[in-house]
Protein backbone atom coordinates (compact mmCIF):
# COMPACT_ATOMS: atom_id res chain seq x y z
CA UNK A 1 0.00 0.00 0.00
CA UNK A 2 1.03 3.08 -1.07
CA UNK A 3 0.65 6.92 0.78
CA UNK A 4 -0.78 9.28 -1.42
CA UNK A 5 -0.54 12.13 0.58
CA UNK A 6 0.30 15.53 -1.27
CA UNK A 7 -0.45 18.93 0.24
CA UNK A 8 -3.66 20.47 -0.44
CA UNK A 9 -3.32 24.24 -1.76
CA UNK A 10 -6.05 26.28 -1.12
CA UNK A 11 -8.05 24.24 1.27
CA UNK A 12 -8.74 25.89 4.64
CA UNK A 13 -7.81 24.20 7.91
CA UNK A 14 -11.06 22.44 8.14
CA UNK A 15 -11.10 21.34 4.63
CA UNK A 16 -7.40 19.40 5.11
CA UNK A 17 -8.47 18.25 8.63
CA UNK A 18 -11.19 16.40 6.59
CA UNK A 19 -9.44 15.24 3.45
CA UNK A 20 -6.17 13.64 5.74
CA UNK A 21 -9.31 11.97 7.57
CA UNK A 22 -10.83 10.55 4.60
CA UNK A 23 -7.38 9.58 3.18
CA UNK A 24 -5.70 8.10 6.42
CA UNK A 25 -8.79 6.37 7.06
CA UNK A 26 -9.56 4.57 3.33
CA UNK A 27 -5.91 3.36 4.02
CA UNK A 28 -6.28 2.17 7.52
CA UNK A 29 -9.59 0.23 6.11
CA UNK A 30 -7.40 -1.20 3.92
CA UNK A 31 -4.67 -2.33 6.26
CA UNK A 32 -6.91 -3.60 8.70
CA UNK A 33 -8.91 -5.89 6.07
CA UNK A 34 -5.25 -7.23 4.85
CA UNK A 35 -4.15 -7.76 8.51
CA UNK A 36 -7.21 -9.50 9.67
CA UNK A 37 -8.28 -11.37 6.64
CA UNK A 38 -12.02 -10.91 6.64
CA UNK A 39 -12.14 -12.42 10.39
CA UNK A 40 -12.33 -9.32 12.61
CA UNK A 41 -10.79 -10.06 15.70
CA UNK A 42 -9.51 -6.34 16.11
CA UNK A 43 -10.65 -4.80 19.35
CA UNK A 44 -12.65 -1.86 18.87
CA UNK A 45 -10.99 1.97 19.06
CA UNK A 46 -12.43 5.25 19.20
CA UNK A 47 -11.09 8.11 16.91
CA UNK A 48 -10.22 11.39 18.29
CA UNK A 49 -10.38 15.14 16.37
CA UNK A 50 -7.16 16.56 15.90
CA UNK A 51 -8.05 19.73 18.37
CA UNK A 52 -8.22 16.67 21.28
CA UNK A 53 -4.95 15.52 20.93
CA UNK A 54 -3.25 18.98 20.69
CA UNK A 55 -4.75 19.98 24.12
CA UNK A 56 -4.66 16.66 25.51
CA UNK A 57 -0.88 16.84 25.07
CA UNK A 58 -1.19 20.41 25.94
CA UNK A 59 0.45 20.96 22.52
CA UNK A 60 2.99 18.55 22.61
CA UNK A 61 4.89 20.20 25.47
CA UNK A 62 5.66 16.64 27.06
CA UNK A 63 8.00 14.49 25.09
CA UNK A 64 8.57 11.12 26.87
CA UNK A 65 10.28 9.23 24.25
CA UNK A 66 11.39 10.26 20.51
CA UNK A 67 12.34 8.07 17.61
CA UNK A 68 12.79 7.77 13.55
CA UNK A 69 9.46 7.13 13.29
CA UNK A 70 7.49 9.20 16.02
CA UNK A 71 7.33 11.31 19.54
CA UNK A 72 5.85 10.36 22.48
CA UNK A 73 4.00 12.43 24.74
CA UNK A 74 2.30 12.21 28.21
CA UNK A 75 -1.34 13.38 27.82
CA UNK A 76 -4.72 13.40 29.57
CA UNK A 77 -7.71 12.87 27.69
CA UNK A 78 -11.41 12.49 29.16
CA UNK A 79 -10.29 12.92 32.43
CA UNK A 80 -7.46 10.24 32.49
CA UNK A 81 -4.04 9.93 31.96
CA UNK A 82 -2.93 8.60 28.53
CA UNK A 83 -0.09 8.45 26.33
CA UNK A 84 -0.15 9.65 22.32
CA UNK A 85 2.07 8.53 19.49
CA UNK A 86 2.73 11.03 16.82
CA UNK A 87 4.01 9.63 13.56
CA UNK A 88 6.47 11.59 11.80
CA UNK A 89 6.28 12.08 8.27
CA UNK A 90 6.75 9.77 5.14
CA UNK A 91 5.61 6.63 7.76
CA UNK A 92 2.04 6.62 7.00
CA UNK A 93 2.07 2.79 6.35
CA UNK A 94 3.88 2.03 9.23
CA UNK A 95 1.24 4.19 11.53
CA UNK A 96 -1.64 2.10 9.63
CA UNK A 97 0.21 -1.19 10.72
CA UNK A 98 0.48 -0.24 13.91
CA UNK A 99 -2.92 0.37 14.34
CA UNK A 100 -4.10 -2.77 12.70
CA UNK A 101 -1.68 -4.83 14.47
CA UNK A 102 -2.14 -2.92 17.47
CA UNK A 103 -5.97 -3.31 17.60
CA UNK A 104 -5.66 -6.91 17.29
CA UNK A 105 -3.22 -8.04 20.15
CA UNK A 106 -4.52 -5.17 22.87
CA UNK A 107 -6.22 -7.49 24.67
CA UNK A 108 -2.70 -9.20 25.84
CA UNK A 109 -2.27 -8.49 29.29
CA UNK A 110 1.76 -7.52 28.10
CA UNK A 111 0.53 -5.31 25.19
CA UNK A 112 0.64 -1.81 25.95
CA UNK A 113 -3.38 -1.19 25.16
CA UNK A 114 -4.26 0.46 22.08
CA UNK A 115 -7.29 3.16 22.74
CA UNK A 116 -7.87 4.93 19.69
CA UNK A 117 -6.03 6.95 16.95
CA UNK A 118 -6.82 10.48 14.96
CA UNK A 119 -6.98 10.58 11.65
CA UNK A 120 -7.41 14.25 11.29
CA UNK A 121 -3.21 15.44 11.08
CA UNK A 122 -1.10 13.90 7.78
CA UNK A 123 0.34 11.27 9.55
CA UNK A 124 -2.04 9.41 12.04
CA UNK A 125 -1.29 9.72 15.98
CA UNK A 126 -2.30 6.73 18.82
CA UNK A 127 -3.63 7.08 21.77
CA UNK A 128 -2.53 4.32 24.52
CA UNK A 129 -3.21 3.40 28.16
CA UNK A 130 -1.09 5.26 30.56
CA UNK A 131 1.36 3.08 32.22
CA UNK A 132 3.47 5.20 35.33
CA UNK A 133 7.05 3.39 34.84
CA UNK A 134 7.48 4.79 31.10
CA UNK A 135 9.60 2.59 28.90
CA UNK A 136 13.01 0.98 29.30
CA UNK A 137 16.49 2.44 27.32
CA UNK A 138 18.90 0.92 25.15
CA UNK A 139 20.48 -0.94 28.13
CA UNK A 140 17.32 -2.05 29.85
CA UNK A 141 17.15 0.57 32.50
CA UNK A 142 13.78 2.47 33.49
CA UNK A 143 14.69 5.65 30.87
CA UNK A 144 12.68 8.41 33.16
CA UNK A 145 13.67 7.32 36.77
CA UNK A 146 17.48 5.26 35.72
CA UNK A 147 15.92 2.50 37.38
CA UNK A 148 17.98 -0.68 37.36
CA UNK A 149 15.73 -3.63 37.40
CA UNK A 150 17.07 -6.85 39.71
CA UNK A 151 17.38 -10.04 38.18
CA UNK A 152 13.99 -11.25 39.29
CA UNK A 153 12.50 -8.33 37.56
CA UNK A 154 14.83 -8.78 34.25
CA UNK A 155 13.43 -12.18 34.53
CA UNK A 156 9.95 -11.66 34.73
CA UNK A 157 10.18 -9.03 32.11
CA UNK A 158 11.61 -11.27 29.59
CA UNK A 159 9.05 -14.06 30.45
CA UNK A 160 6.12 -11.64 30.20
CA UNK A 161 7.33 -10.19 26.44
CA UNK A 162 8.10 -13.66 25.41
CA UNK A 163 4.69 -14.85 26.03
CA UNK A 164 3.15 -11.65 23.82
CA UNK A 165 5.75 -12.65 20.88
CA UNK A 166 4.74 -15.95 20.95
CA UNK A 167 0.96 -14.88 21.27
CA UNK A 168 1.83 -12.73 18.03
CA UNK A 169 3.51 -16.00 16.50
CA UNK A 170 0.57 -18.26 17.05
CA UNK A 171 -2.13 -17.06 17.98
CA UNK A 172 -3.85 -15.42 14.15
CA UNK A 173 -4.46 -17.52 11.21
CA UNK A 174 -1.16 -16.05 10.09
CA UNK A 175 2.32 -15.69 12.19
CA UNK A 176 3.21 -12.15 12.79
CA UNK A 177 6.87 -11.15 13.07
CA UNK A 178 6.82 -8.03 15.05
CA UNK A 179 10.70 -7.31 13.27
CA UNK A 180 11.38 -4.47 16.04
CA UNK A 181 12.15 -6.12 19.53
CA UNK A 182 14.46 -3.72 21.50
CA UNK A 183 14.38 -2.29 25.12
CA UNK A 184 12.80 0.89 24.39
CA UNK A 185 9.43 -0.94 22.69
CA UNK A 186 8.43 -1.72 26.49
CA UNK A 187 6.65 0.36 28.63
CA UNK A 188 6.10 -1.13 32.53
CA UNK A 189 3.36 -0.77 34.46
CA UNK A 190 2.66 0.62 38.31
CA UNK A 191 3.49 -3.01 39.08
CA UNK A 192 6.20 -3.39 37.06
CA UNK A 193 4.12 -5.60 34.19
CA UNK A 194 6.23 -5.11 31.00
CA UNK A 195 4.10 -4.06 28.09
CA UNK A 196 4.90 -4.44 24.55
CA UNK A 197 4.22 -1.83 21.43
CA UNK A 198 5.28 -0.79 18.48
CA UNK A 199 4.07 -3.04 15.87
CA UNK A 200 4.63 -0.86 12.88
CA UNK A 201 7.23 -2.91 11.10
CA UNK A 202 4.99 -5.94 11.24
CA UNK A 203 4.79 -8.55 8.65
CA UNK A 204 2.57 -11.35 8.59
CA UNK A 205 4.21 -14.88 6.74
CA UNK A 206 1.44 -16.39 4.53
CA UNK A 207 -0.36 -19.25 4.98
CA UNK A 208 1.57 -22.02 4.62
CA UNK A 209 4.85 -21.04 4.20
CA UNK A 210 7.60 -20.45 7.00
CA UNK A 211 9.04 -17.27 5.54
CA UNK A 212 8.42 -13.81 3.49
CA UNK A 213 10.80 -11.79 1.33
CA UNK A 214 11.29 -8.42 2.37
CA UNK A 215 13.53 -5.13 2.86
CA UNK A 216 15.26 -5.25 5.76
CA UNK A 217 13.51 -2.82 8.25
CA UNK A 218 14.77 -2.93 12.04
CA UNK A 219 16.89 -1.19 14.80
CA UNK A 220 20.75 -1.55 14.70
CA UNK A 221 22.05 -4.62 16.08
CA UNK A 222 18.84 -6.36 16.61
CA UNK A 223 18.08 -7.78 12.79
CA UNK A 224 18.73 -11.57 12.43
CA UNK A 225 22.09 -12.36 10.31
CA UNK A 226 19.73 -14.44 8.22
CA UNK A 227 17.45 -12.06 7.40
CA UNK A 228 20.13 -9.29 6.45
CA UNK A 229 21.98 -11.41 4.27
CA UNK A 230 18.46 -12.95 2.51
CA UNK A 231 16.07 -10.44 3.12
CA UNK A 232 13.60 -13.15 4.57
CA UNK A 233 11.32 -13.00 7.60
CA UNK A 234 10.70 -15.86 9.46
CA UNK A 235 9.74 -16.07 12.97
CA UNK A 236 13.48 -17.01 14.26
CA UNK A 237 13.99 -13.17 13.41
CA UNK A 238 12.09 -12.31 16.32
CA UNK A 239 13.78 -15.09 18.14
CA UNK A 240 17.63 -13.68 17.17
CA UNK A 241 16.18 -9.81 17.95
CA UNK A 242 14.69 -11.67 21.87
CA UNK A 243 18.34 -13.10 22.35
CA UNK A 244 19.91 -9.65 21.60
CA UNK A 245 17.25 -8.41 24.65
CA UNK A 246 18.05 -11.05 26.82
CA UNK A 247 21.95 -10.13 26.39
CA UNK A 248 20.91 -6.32 27.01
CA UNK A 249 19.03 -7.09 30.14
CA UNK A 250 21.91 -9.42 31.40
CA UNK A 251 24.87 -7.67 30.67
CA UNK A 252 23.02 -4.08 30.95
CA UNK A 253 25.20 -2.44 28.12
CA UNK A 254 24.66 -1.70 24.74
CA UNK A 255 24.13 -3.67 21.68
CA UNK A 256 26.72 -1.56 19.69
CA UNK A 257 29.28 0.61 21.32
CA UNK A 258 32.23 2.27 20.38
CA UNK A 259 34.38 1.98 23.29
CA UNK A 260 34.70 -1.57 23.67
CA UNK A 261 37.55 -2.90 21.58
CA UNK A 262 37.03 -2.98 17.98
CA UNK A 263 36.03 -6.74 16.93
CA UNK A 264 33.82 -6.57 20.07
CA UNK A 265 31.69 -3.72 19.40
CA UNK A 266 28.62 -5.48 18.56
CA UNK A 267 27.46 -7.24 21.90
CA UNK A 268 27.31 -10.72 21.33
CA UNK A 269 31.03 -10.51 19.89
CA UNK A 270 31.84 -9.20 23.51
CA UNK A 271 29.84 -11.80 25.63
CA UNK A 272 31.55 -14.52 22.94
CA UNK A 273 35.04 -13.25 23.74
CA UNK A 274 34.79 -13.34 27.97
CA UNK A 275 33.22 -16.85 27.64
CA UNK A 276 35.87 -18.45 25.58
CA UNK A 277 38.20 -16.99 27.93
CA UNK A 278 35.93 -18.29 30.96
CA UNK A 279 35.41 -14.90 32.32
CA UNK A 280 31.78 -15.56 31.91
CA UNK A 281 30.55 -13.93 35.26
CA UNK A 282 32.56 -10.42 33.69
CA UNK A 283 29.53 -10.43 31.71
CA UNK A 284 26.51 -10.00 34.09
CA UNK A 285 25.55 -6.78 35.00
CA UNK A 286 27.29 -5.62 38.20
CA UNK A 287 24.18 -4.34 39.35
CA UNK A 288 22.69 -7.77 39.61
CA UNK A 289 25.88 -8.93 41.26
CA UNK A 290 25.19 -6.45 44.15
CA UNK A 291 25.77 -8.71 47.25
CA UNK A 292 27.15 -12.46 47.45
CA UNK A 293 26.56 -14.52 44.40
CA UNK A 294 25.37 -18.28 45.89
CA UNK A 295 25.76 -21.03 43.98
CA UNK A 296 21.78 -21.15 42.90
CA UNK A 297 22.12 -17.62 41.62
CA UNK A 298 25.16 -18.65 39.43
CA UNK A 299 23.14 -21.49 37.80
CA UNK A 300 20.33 -18.77 36.76
CA UNK A 301 22.30 -16.55 35.67
CA UNK A 302 24.15 -19.23 33.32
CA UNK A 303 20.99 -20.82 32.26
CA UNK A 304 19.41 -16.92 31.29
CA UNK A 305 22.81 -16.82 29.50
CA UNK A 306 22.70 -20.11 27.96
CA UNK A 307 19.12 -18.99 26.86
CA UNK A 308 20.23 -16.01 25.41
CA UNK A 309 23.01 -17.59 23.30
CA UNK A 310 20.78 -20.38 21.90
CA UNK A 311 18.57 -17.51 20.72
CA UNK A 312 21.43 -15.83 19.22
CA UNK A 313 22.66 -18.88 16.99
CA UNK A 314 23.45 -17.05 13.53
CA UNK A 315 21.48 -19.96 11.56
CA UNK A 316 17.57 -19.71 11.86
CA UNK A 317 17.28 -23.77 12.03
CA UNK A 318 19.44 -23.48 14.92
CA UNK A 319 17.16 -21.37 17.23
CA UNK A 320 14.40 -22.45 19.59
CA UNK A 321 11.11 -21.43 18.78
CA UNK A 322 9.50 -18.64 20.61
CA UNK A 323 7.20 -20.99 22.78
CA UNK A 324 9.61 -22.85 23.70
CA UNK A 325 12.15 -19.75 24.48
CA UNK A 326 8.98 -18.81 27.10
CA UNK A 327 8.92 -22.04 28.53
CA UNK A 328 12.47 -22.17 29.64
CA UNK A 329 12.17 -18.58 31.04
CA UNK A 330 9.13 -19.92 32.98
CA UNK A 331 11.26 -22.65 34.32
CA UNK A 332 14.27 -20.48 34.74
CA UNK A 333 11.98 -17.73 37.15
CA UNK A 334 9.96 -20.26 39.03
CA UNK A 335 13.38 -21.42 40.15
CA UNK A 336 14.67 -18.53 41.06
CA UNK A 337 11.35 -17.58 42.99
CA UNK A 338 11.53 -20.77 44.51
CA UNK A 339 14.71 -21.48 45.63
CA UNK A 340 16.03 -25.51 46.11
CA UNK A 341 16.66 -25.95 50.31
Amino acid sequence: MESRFLCFPGLTKKDKKQRYFLENGSNLLEELVSSCKGRWRCNPIRTYSAKEIEEATYYYISCIKSDSFAEWYNGTLDGRPVLIKKYNSRYNNEAYRDIAVGSQMSSHKNVLKLLGCCLEFPQPALVYEYVEHGHLNSTGVIASTGLSLSLKMRLKVAKDIANAITYLHTSFDRPIVHRDIKPSSIFLDKDFNPKLCDFALCITIPEGETHVEDLVRGTTGFPDPDYVHTSLVTEGTDVYGFGILLCVFLTGQYVFDRERPKNKMFLPDYITALIEKEQWMEVVDPKILEGDIGEEQQLHLEAFLELALKCNHRKREDRPLMIDVAKELVRIEKSVSCPRD
